[in-house]
């Protein structure tokens, strides 16, 4: 997938994502930093929905990057803590709402579910040992 922040951003459906925590209530401003100005993107997350508009308003989370890195995490090659530990992201308010953001944004390309691996581990040693059990 090769969208930009401002693109993902634009077609975000506004439907239910089950992904996301039924508990979990906020919003997000990104501050995208590009070509000498800055676009403001303002995220409502509530029950289990995002409602995506263009606003510099006060957000429980404000997140600060430069347009490459957005369109990195949008993409899934850069998880949104890995940016801020390496500093290519500010953070200012709820830094829980961070991992919220990382579930609006795509998985990284070939990512599996950590109960689909569990699954097929267990189903390679039942194979495994049906095997033995044979010999």
């Amino acid at each position: 997938m090769g969208a930009t922040a401002a693109q993902y951003l634009q077609q975000l459906d506004a439907g239910r994502r089950p992904d996301l925590p039924e508990t979990t209530a906020g919003t997000l401003r990104l501050d995208v930093r590009g070509d000498g100005c800055t676009e403001h993107w303002y995220l409502t997350v509530r029950d289990q929905h995002v409602h995506v508009t263009r606003s510099a308003d006060d957000a429980d989370l404000v997140i600060r990057a430069d347009h490459l890195v957005f369109d990195r995490m949008v993409r899934g090659e850069l998880h949104p803590g890995a940016a801020l530990l390496r500093n290519e992201l500010t953070l200012q308010g709820n830094m829980h709402l961070l991992m919220v953001l990382r579930r609006i944004f795509a998985a990284p390309a070939h990512a599996r579910h950590p109960r689909e691996l569990g699954r097929a581990a267990l189903a390679r040693r039942s194979a495994s040992v049906a095997r033995e059990g044979q010999s």
